[in-house]
Formats: C-alpha cells, sequence, structure tokens
C-alpha cells in the first residue's frame, strides 16, 4: 500500500536555518523506499514561510489597514509605528531580501539611518554603540534590520496577537503546562492574521503532497501552540488525514500523559527517536499490524489516553538512519540576523547551518542535573567518521552550503579527531562548531588538528564555577581543566562559548561570587569568549529530580493529580542556599560587559543592589591553572601528523672554528617549509634532514597508515642517532611543533 508522509515544522525555531528533524526523517524515509517500504516523503518548515508571508509588503499593508479601521487604542510606541505605515510598507520587501542574503547594497542606505523607521528597539543604540564600533558595514546593517523587525514584532504583540515570538510562538503557554486549560482555550479561539496565514500555508502543503500521515516535530515550547493549530486544522477538515506528533517537547515533557483533550488535535503522540515508531504506525496504518505492536506511542480509546509499546523492532542504528534531507525546504530564503551581541548566539542566528549528528547520546551520561534517564541521553551510539563525511558530501551536493552544526549532546573527542582527520583526507572545505565537554583530552594538538578541518566554535558546560559543585554535579571536570582546554581551543583559533549555572542546590552566596569571579578571569585572560548563565532547573528525568533528597532539596511540585498535561520541570525548595533570584540581572549584567572587554576591574559587589561578601579566589587562579599545562606527556599510542607541505632540502657545510679548527667540515640539511603564509628554514645535521625527509611523508595525514609515537622513536633510535627523548627536548623538535607536527 502507497503512503505520503509529509513533516512539518511548526511554527517557530530559527530564522537563519531549518530545525532538522523533518530532514532527519526523511533522509530515513528515502532510505526505506530503496528498501521498497512504499512512503513518499514531504516536507515544509511552516516557521520560515509564516514570517516570510507575515512581512511582506502585501500583509503589512492589510494589517496597518485592519489596525486603522478597527481603531485600536495602541501606546506610543506602536502609535509611531502605525503613523509611518508607508515607510514599513515600502522597505520591508527590500530588507528581507537583504536578510536573506539577495540585496547585499542595501547595507549603505540602512547604515546611514535615513532609510528605516524607528521606533523603540533603535533606543538599545546608543548604549551598544561601543559593543558594535568594530562590525563591518553588512554586520551593522544586519543588526539594525533586526531592530526594525524587532520593532514590527512589538506591534504584532499587542495589537495583533500577543503569542507571536520571532522563535517561538506561544511559548508562555507551552512551558511546563501541567494543565491543558489555558492551552485549549487559546486554541479554541477566534483565529488570529497569524495563524490564518498559518492554515493558509498548511492547506497549500496538503493540497501539493496530498498525505495520508500529518507528522508535527514539536523541539521546544514554542512549537506546541502552532503544531496543535495545525493538528485541529487537519482533524476538522481533512479527517482521513492522521496526524502524529513527536519530539523533544513530548520527549520530555509528556511520557506521564493523561490529558484526553489533546487528541482533539492529533491522532498519535510519539517518544523519543522517531524512526522506529513512525514505521510501526504507518505499518499500524496500512493494515498490517494491531494498534498494541506499534512503538512508544500515545494514543487515546474509548475516551482514555493509552500508552502502546508492543513492537519487537528495536530502535534503527545511527548509522542506518540514512543522510538528512534538506530537499524541498526554501534554503535560500531564511533570514540571516543578528539579534544579541554575545558571539555564540550571534553564531546560532547568523547564516544557514546544516545540522548533522555525529553521535546518539551523551558518552558522559552522568550530570546530575541532566534527563541521563531518557533515551536522547542515555543511549550512546556513535557513527564512523567515513560514514559521517559521506553525509557532509551528500548535505553539501543538496544544499550547496558548506556549514555544519553538529547537534550533540556532547561530541567525542576521539570521533572528533578522526572527523578532522577524514575531512583532511578528503580536502572538504567545511566550517563547523558543535557543543563539548571540557574534557583533558583536548589537547592543544587535538585543537589545532580540529581548527585545521574547519572547526571555528566549541561550546560546553562549565555549568557552576566550583569545584565542590561540579563534583557534586558529576561533571568529570574541574575549573583549572576548563580553563587549560578552553585555553588550547583559544590558542588554535577556536572561539568558545561557557553554558554556565547558577542556584544548583545547596549553592551558597559565596559559591555564587566566587563564580563569578572565576568567570570574570576566563574572560580577562581571554580563554573564554562567549557565556550565557542559566537559572538551574529541576527536571523530572534527571538524578536530582529522581532523588531530590540526595542533594539536599525538596520536591514540592507539580504533582498533583489534576496534573494531566506536561510534567517535566519541578518547583523545589533549596534550605541549605542562597536566594538564587537575587542574583539574576546582577550576573548577567557583569557577564555582558566581560564579553566585550570591560569593567573586567569592577568589584563584584557593583554589579548587586544587595552585600555580597567578597570572593575567596587567589586573583591569578585561572592564569596559573593554564600555566600547569602538561602537555608533553603523551600516550604511547597517540598519532603523530605533519599539518604542512614536505620540505626541499639543500646541503651545506659548517667549516670548524677555534680550537676545533683541525676537524672535518659538519655536513648539514635546510630544509626549507612553505605554509600558507609564510616559509621557514630548519638546519640540522644531515643525518637528521635525511631521516626528516623520509618520515614527513608517512606522517602526512593522507598517509596509507598513521604512525603512531612508539612508531615514530622506533624508527628515530634504529638509526643510530642518539635517544628518541633527547631529539623530543631539541629546537628542531620544538620548530616542528610549532609548524604543523601534531601528536594527537
Amino acid at each position: 500500500m502507497h503512503q505520503s508522509v509529509l513533516l512539518l515544522t511548526p511554527p517557530f525555531t530559527q530564522l537563519n536555518t531549518p530545525y532538522p528533524a523533518t530532514a532527519y526523517l526523511k533522509g530515513f524515509l528515502n532510505a526505506q523506499a530503496e528498501a521498497a517500504l512504499a512512503v513518499e516523503a514531504h516536507q515544509a518548515d511552516l516557521g520560515i514561510e509564516v514570517i516570510l508571508e507575515l512581512f511582506s509588503a502585501k500583509n503589512l499593508a492589510s494589517m496597518f489597514a485592519e489596525l486603522e479601521a478597527a481603531e485600536v487604542a495602541l501606546t506610543d510606541n506602536s502609535y509611531r509605528i502605525c503613523r509611518l505605515q508607508r515607510d514599513y510598507v515600502s522597505t520591508i520587501d527590500p530588507v528581507i531580501r537583504f536578510l536573506q542574503n539577495k540585496n547585499p547594497t542595501l547595507a549603505h542606505s540602512i547604515c546611514d539611518r535615513s532609510y528605516l523607521p524607528e521606533a523603540s528597539r533603535f533606543a538599545q543604540l546608543d548604549e551598544l554603540d561601543w559593543a558594535f564600533g568594530t562590525m563591518g558595514l553588512h554586520d551593522k546593517a544586519r543588526h539594525l534590520a533586526t531592530l526594525y523587525l524587532e520593532d514590527l514584532c512589538d506591534l504584532i504583540q499587542e495589537a495583533v496577537d500577543p503569542h507571536f515570538g520571532f522563535s517561538r510562538y506561544a511559548e508562555r503557554l507551552g512551558r511546563s503546562a501541567t494543565h491543558f486549560d489555558e492551552l485549549h482555550e487559546a486554541l479554541q479561539a477566534p483565529p488570529t492574521r497569524i495563524t490564518t496565514i498559518l492554515l493558509d500555508l498548511l492547506e497549500r502543503h496538503i493540497q501539493r503532497t496530498k498525505p495520508d500521515v500529518i507528522c508535527l516535530t514539536v523541539p521546544f515550547p514554542g512549537n506546541l501552540y502552532g503544531a496543535l493549530t495545525c493538528g485541529g486544522y487537519v482533524k476538522r477538515h481533512h479527517p482521513h488525514i492522521k496526524v502524529v506528533m513527536g519530539g523533544g517537547y513530548a520527549n520530555t515533557e509528556l511520557r506521564s500523559l493523561r490529558e484526553p483533550r489533546v487528541f482533539d488535535y492529533v491522532d498519535f503522540i510519539s517518544l523519543d527517536d522517531g524512526e522506529t515508531p513512525l514505521l510501526t504506525l504507518l505499518d499500524h496504518l496500512a493494515g498490517n499490524r494491531p494498534l498494541a505492536q506499534v512503538k512508544r506511542v500515545f494514543v487515546r480509546l474509548d475516551g482514555v489516553v493509552t500508552y502502546y509499546n508492543g513492537a519487537s523492532e528495536k530502535d534503527v542504528p545511527q548509522r542506518e538512519t540514512g543522510t538528512p534531507d534538506y530537499r524541498e525546504l526554501p534554503l535560500m530564503d531564511y533570514l540571516s540576523v543578528i539579534e544579541v551581541v554575545n558571539p555564540m548566539h550571534r553564531l546560532w542566528s547568523d547564516g544557514r547551518w546544516n545540522k548533522l549528528t555525529l553521535a546518539h547520546g551523551c558518552y558522559w551520561g552522568k550530570c546530575s542535573f541532566c534527563d541521563i534517564t531518557l533515551d536522547y541521553i542515555k543511549r550512546y551510539e556513535p557513527v564512523t567518521a567515513a560514514l559521517l563525511c559521506d553525509r557532509i558530501e551528500t548535505i553539501i551536493e543538496q544544499t550547496g552550503q558548506t556549514g555544519f552544526h553538529f547537534v550533540d549532546e556532547a561530541a567525542p573527542p576521539a570521533l572528533m579527531r578522526d572527523l578532522a582527520l577524514e575531512i583532511i583526507r578528503r580536502n572538504l572545505t567545511v566550517t563547523w562548531w558543535t557543543n563539548i565537554r571540557f574534557e583533558v583530552s583536548f589537547t592543544p594538538d587535538l585543537c589545532r588538528l580540529l581548527k585545521a578541518s574547519g572547526c571555528i566554535a566549541v561550546s560546553g558546560g562549565l555549568e557552576v564555577a566550583s569545584d565542590r559543585l561540579l563534583e557534586r554535579m558529576k561533571k568529570g571536570v574541574t575549573v583549572a581543566q576548563v580553563a587549560r582546554v578552553a585555553d588550547a581551543f583559544t590558542q588554535a583559533g577556536i572561539m568558545v562559548h561557557a553554558y554556565l549555572m547558577y542556584g544548583f542546590p545547596t549553592q551558597t552566596m559565596q559559591e555564587t561570587i566566587d563564580s563569578l569571579e572565576m568567570v570574570r578571569q576566563l574572560f580577562q585572560t581571554g580563554v573564554v569568549q562567549s557565556g550565557f548563565w542559566h537559572r538551574f532547573a529541576m527536571t523530572a528525568h534527571s538524578p536530582v529530580g529522581v532523588n531530590p533528597a540526595a542533594f539536599d532539596v525538596q520536591r514540592i511540585g507539580p504533582d498533583q493529580p489534576g496534573n494531566l498535561f506536561a510534567d517535566n520541570d519541578l518547583d523545589h525548595a533549596d534550605p541549605l542556599g542562597a536566594n538564587h533570584d537575587l542574583f539574576a540581572e546582577g550576573l548577567r549584567k557583569s557577564l555582558f560587559n566581560y564579553m566585550h572587554g570591560v569593567c573586567l576591574d569592577f568589584p563584584h559587589q557593583k554589579w548587586f543592589d544587595f552585600k555580597v561578601p567578597p570572593t575567596t579566589i587567589p586573583p591569578r587562579y585561572i592564569e596559573k591553572a593554564i600555566r600547569q599545562r602538561t602537555d608533553d606527556h603523551q600516550r604511547p599510542n597517540a598519532l603523530v601528523f605533519w599539518l604542512g607541505e614536505l620540505p626541499t632540502i639543500d646541503v651545506f657545510e659548517v667549516e670548524p672554528s677555534g680550537r676545533t679548527a683541525r676537524k672535518k667540515a659538519v655536513e648539514m640539511a635546510e630544509l626549507e617549509f612553505y605554509s600558507k603564509q609564510n616559509q621557514w628554514v630548519l638546519e640540522v645535521e644531515l643525518r637528521l634532514g635525511e631521516w626528516l625527509m623520509t618520515v614527513l611523508p608517512s606522517m602526512q595525514i593522507d598517509a596509507p597508515t598513521p604512525m603512531a609515537m612508539q612508531q615514530l622513536k622506533m624508527a628515530y633510535e634504529q638509526t643510530d642517532l642518539g635517544n628518541f627523548e633527547q631529539f623530543k627536548a631539541s629546537s628542531a623538535w620544538q620548530q616542528l611543533r610549532e609548524n604543523g607536527l601534531l601528536v594527537v
């Protein structure tokens, strides 16, 4: 039986790049079709489509006319925007094309501040002028264009649809929605301009693809309202189409679902990885298996929410999920915006990134605040570097884009090394970034190798910069170790973003101030370039949530019998800790300044409007920790690679002088190396020079067999050149290390 599946991302995720869930599933279903399963898969990103329809001259003109006719009472700011409506209508289409990189010359007009109409969002420019002073013309123009869109967003929120947000839609309704009442009520309300646009676009895709099944991915709370709006429309107007909902929100929030009303909007809710559950559902809908034998699916039967997980099939191994397929998505229509001056957030929202995964799950899987009991964390399953590069090449061919964001929980260092080697061997030009743990495995040499393969940034969890709390979190790192790893990445030219946390159970005021001092020193020494403070949240599937007493906190909800819908974020009491809410604004302000190299000499008390204790951290703690690096203690089985070009050799003699005049002239070798930026010369004794000319080709990344450090040692000592450890202490070895000899 032939089946057509339409995979949809509801509003809203990112403006600059598609969320990858539909591309992952489409790639998987493509592979199944090749294996004779009669499934035709289509996909669409309703988020970017709604944005482009909403922010168009045609729609703005209609919206302004509607507001005028309705005589809506407006704030002064929204009234100003409406009075400037002709300017907004005439500029919106060119600005959107500019943000799509289709109209680059508009940057000049935008930057002279006479082209765009300006409302309240532009007031922040005076405060941020110093931060943007070094921006290029196009970056500054994109920031101004982003403020212009945010002004329109403010008007839309006030007068058109209070739920609207660029990267989230009705997020408040979805976040920790233990009761379905408010969400259900909002879904029953008359359609707004945005939901009308959304449903018109949905209908077009239904007519285009004629689906039997529609799959809605809900990665975040801000997608839930859009997803249920779509699902409700399909059930009312196309009842023969089955609606399936899945994604990160369902996986974390809806595991104990008992609310029957949600099935007024969808037919099935799937948990965890979607490949096998979708296959079993399609098999059930084709009449080939009973409902009881589907995998990880909620359904409403006779008014009662019932969970089925009777399928014998296991989850599809990561290596067999296929290459994500981005076709059908409007890749050239996404918007590159610059919303904030946080470098990592800017990277996140600026430019088009293809999403890929190095490994399913987390290889560490111990952090006490993390959902380590859930499948997306606990089932660790890496992919080979060769298969990853095959997928990279396929996606580049599909999209024409060479930027990749590896969306791992924590990318494994060994696999990152193998991937970097494979990228270089294949001579691929890619730019990539990912999330890591600050492992000791990230040596300066490994970081240089990652940089050579195209890595530009990493983000990792420093969390609470306190060794006591890091141990309690089971992070497996110390602050000193984080500093050394961050320094290794920074020295290699890779940007480092630190996820920071405050409010972990039992964290005292002193520890919060000491953590702030650690963060200040990390920015002062320049080893971290970006950061963001998060308030600790206790979740139901983390060790803290499962056993709060073990962490000296008390769970106080939500666990009432009437909570039938979401159940993830838990309220808790922390009797041994500080009043964590007091610190939010001071931590945010200080970090904002540290990221831009200012106010690093401010006393901590300046950031808070209440009395805080002085720090107990020594003023050069981070600097000293970095100096304690022990880079030269490589593993015997570590691999040795020469990243540079092969040299040419010239032989010359050095005449003895002084007391050694009677001795023979010494034959020397001059090895001349060329790099991308310069050239340099290594002068060594002839025998050593000839040995290097023989061994360097064997250390190149594309050599048939990698050379281990132990093999290099044996090769050196077999030539009677002397003791290898003495060679490693020589200036010749040091010069080679500085210019491309890596031990990883």
